[in-house]
């Protein structure tokens, strides 16, 4: 275990010098003079440090992980963990594997790493060792099943709420417990458990969840936490496998009741207390070099240079989805018009959005943010600094009135007002160069999204395109967004796609648009034709099934032969690339000559599960006159006895390829990533038979296949 095992030493250590209370004091947050333990100091913030100023307010979750690039990913984590280590801060309630996306209703995607279980843990496990290895512990969510905000939070009615999330064992592990294995590999040191309950079971005293597949299948070290609110009980807590709770719920006296009556064991005691101790050891907390915490009043500026961070992550996010006639990058163009919500005044300052109220939101320029316990400060122009709340359901909807200037040389002019169509609309759009319409969906913690689609938004589009034969559509949404109601008309040339971006938004998004950067986002989910394409909706009742198991977003489509819109993994560029000579080779023949995993179990999971066992290969070549970035992406289909979806991500890799040149890519397949769970063995086993590896630009854009024997 290296490093776990030394960190473990330690805290083994500390907690033979420590009295009962003195532990339980530890295990609920508090402070043990006896052994100069200050408690550990927890935040919130997935996109940066919430609620404090002289911050740097970074891309969501949902904006990164459609960069397709591993070393982007972590950049932007390790500087997000900067910042809280700065500030003085030890654990992060970050990042965010789920909710994974089973439904796009989901009101916290904006915060989450894709819909695809191979990408979030890639994208997951990088984040946790960006905080590892900065120095604050990873305290990686929702752990597991929290698929939606709807009945997330009990009520008083228990029989609506929370809610029970019912899933067979294959989809459990093949799909939601993916991740989590990424994470804990990663160096994750503490998990936070969800409000609601899996199989019956709240989530935060789920024996099975967190005793028997997180601490032992998964070799999990650190300690778990609950959400708000999300521990109920004293023993059948710290039973069922939390770490640290509350005060009020552990007190001395309870707990030494329970040590007494039998209730409650002191190896368990012990257990808690080493498992709240040894991620601060393993990212080397005890090193006495972290700055002391400071409280939210108290200037201490971290932001750094990680403004080029969220501008440079925010450009490489976005996601060209159509682009005809050469409509982008756009070229000094001598007219434009702005339409929708970006074009009214930003008299907050840029990238803000006011509050989120009933159904209704209202807010002002480009969405760098979602709402909720992840959200950072927005900086003002001049460095003022605004706040932002939101509660409630999430609907789109549109800023006031406009603006009208000159700027640059090029007669440039805002409409808006509201959701509701303008009679100026034709005034403004006929005879422009460029017409550009803004439109946006907002959503955050607490509530689901009541729709995919907007007919206002929708309407307006519509509007502007009949008197402008050069209409570009800038989309800034929270999750899929469906287009079909203009997406085929032949007025609008171009549709730049993207997340919330953070603070540098609006620059990052002009960098694509007139080519300083050339696009090479790709779609982390699948955009449907129509909202009834999607499998699964809002569940509404106590317990909600998952009775379509692994087949969710690109895999419900492929199993079920829906065509989408813009498929998953799907993005245009300013230039055209080739793919030719894959070649796939076995690498590892011992490895596989098991059909169950052989290796020790260690932090991770077994030892065998994270070797390499086969190479792909591919030539790329950028035939385009434009240098680029390509996203190349490996699919697997499994034998037909594997019981597996029609082809899985199991790789990729974002090449920058000059024009005219080539290059070659090299994706490295794990043994885990050819395995499928054998319920009736609890394991994961190779199935023999014939395997196609395909690589291509999407899900659905495969250009090269070669089958393998296993």
């Amino acid at each position: 275990m290296g490093a776990w095992a030394d960190a473990y030493a330690k805290a083994v250590a500390l907690v033979a010098q420590l009295t009962n209370e003195e532990k339980v004091t530890i295990i609920t947050g508090g402070s043990v003079s006896s052994v100069n333990w200050t408690a550990l100091e927890f935040k919130d913030g997935t996109q940066g440090v919430q609620g404090y100023d002289y911050v740097t307010g970074f891309s969501e979750a949902s904006a990164l992980v459609t960069t397709w690039d591993k070393t982007l990913m972590y950049n932007q984590f390790k500087a997000v963990a900067l910042e809280f280590y700065e500030k003085g801060f030890q654990v992060t309630n970050s990042p965010t594997s789920q909710p994974l996306g089973r439904t796009p209703w989901g009101g916290r995607l904006v915060e989450t790493l894709g819909q695809d279980s191979y990408l979030n843990g890639i994208a997951f496990g990088i984040g946790a060792k960006a905080f590892a290895d900065t120095g604050i512990v990873a305290g990686g969510k929702h752990f597991l099943l929290n698929e939606q905000e709807t009945n997330r939070q009990g009520t008083g009615d228990s029989s609506v709420a929370p809610y029970s999330s019912v899933v067979d064992d294959k989809a459990l592990h093949e799909t939601y417990l993916w991740s989590f294995y990424d994470g804990v590999k990663g160096g994750m040191g503490a998990v936070m458990c969800a409000m609601t309950k899996v199989n019956g079971t709240l989530s935060c005293e789920n024996e099975d969840l967190l005793q028997n597949l997180l601490k032992t299948e998964l070799g999990f070290p650190g300690l778990v936490f609950p959400d708000v609110d999300g521990q109920s009980t004293a023993f059948g807590s710290a039973n069922g496998g939390l770490d640290y709770g509350s005060s009020s719920i552990w007190s001395n006296s309870t707990l030494e009741a329970g040590l007494n009556n039998g209730s409650f064991t002191q190896a368990r005691l012990d257990d808690m207390a080493v498992r709240n101790f040894i991620g601060y050891f393993y990212v080397g907390l005890d090193n006495g070099t972290q700055p002391a915490y400071v409280s939210d009043t108290t200037v201490v500026d971290v932001r750094a240079n990680h403004s080029t961070i969220v501008r440079t992550n925010g450009a490489a996010s976005l996601v060209l989805l159509k682009n005809t006639n050469n409509a982008l990058p756009l070229s000094k163009p001598l007219s434009m018009v702005i339409f929708g919500s970006h074009a009214g005044p930003v008299m907050a300052g840029p990238n803000y959005v006011f509050t989120v109220q009933g159904s209704g939101p209202t807010y002002e320029g480009h969405l760098a943010g979602g709402s909720g316990s992840g959200l950072t400060n927005k900086a003002a122009l001049d460095g003022t600094v605004i706040r932002m709340t939101g509660n409630r359901s999430s609907a789109m909807g549109a800023a006031p009135t406009g603006l009208s200037k000159r700027a640059g040389g090029a007669a440039i002019a805002g409409l808006s007002g509201g959701t509701s169509l303008s009679q100026d609309i034709p005034d403004y759009a006929t005879g422009a160069e460029v017409c550009m319409v803004f439109i946006n969906a907002l959503s955050g913690e607490g509530a689901d999204r009541t729709e995919l689609s907007n007919t206002e938004q929708d309407d307006l589009v519509t509007s502007v395109a009949e008197n402008c034969n050069n209409t570009i559509v800038v989309v800034n949404t929270v999750g899929a967004r469906i287009l079909d109601s203009w997406i085929e008309n032949d007025n609008i040339t171009a549709v730049v796609y993207g997340s919330l971006l953070g603070q540098e938004s609006g620059n990052s998004l002009v960098d694509v648009l007139y080519g300083t950067v050339n696009p090479s986002g790709r779609l982390a989910y699948t955009i449907a034709k129509n909202e009834s394409d999607y499998n699964v909706a809002i569940c509404d009742t106590a317990v909600c099934n998952f009775t379509e198991g692994n087949y969710i977003d690109y895999k419900y489509f492929d199993a079920y032969n829906v065509t989408p819109r813009y498929e998953f993994g799907y993005g245009l560029s300013y230039t055209t690339f080739d793919y030719s000579d894959l070649s796939v080779n076995i690498t590892n023949y011992s490895a596989l000559a098991s059909t169950y995993p052989i290796g020790a179990l260690a932090v991770g999971g077994k030892t065998d599960l994270w070797e390499e066992v086969v190479s792909a290969t591919v030539t790329m070549a950028n035939n385009g006159t434009v240098d680029g970035n390509e996203v190349s992406q490996l699919y697997v289909q499994y034998p037909d006895a594997a019981d597996q979806p029609v082809r899985q991500l199991r790789g990729f890799e974002r090449t920058f390829i000059t024009s005219g040149s080539s290059s070659t890519v090299t994706f490295s397949v794990r043994r885990r990533d050819l395995s499928m769970w054998d319920v009736e063995a609890q394991e994961w086993a190779v199935v023999s038979g014939d395997y196609v590896f395909s690589v291509g630009a999407s899900s659905r854009d495969l250009r090269v296949s070669q089958t393998l024997t296993v």
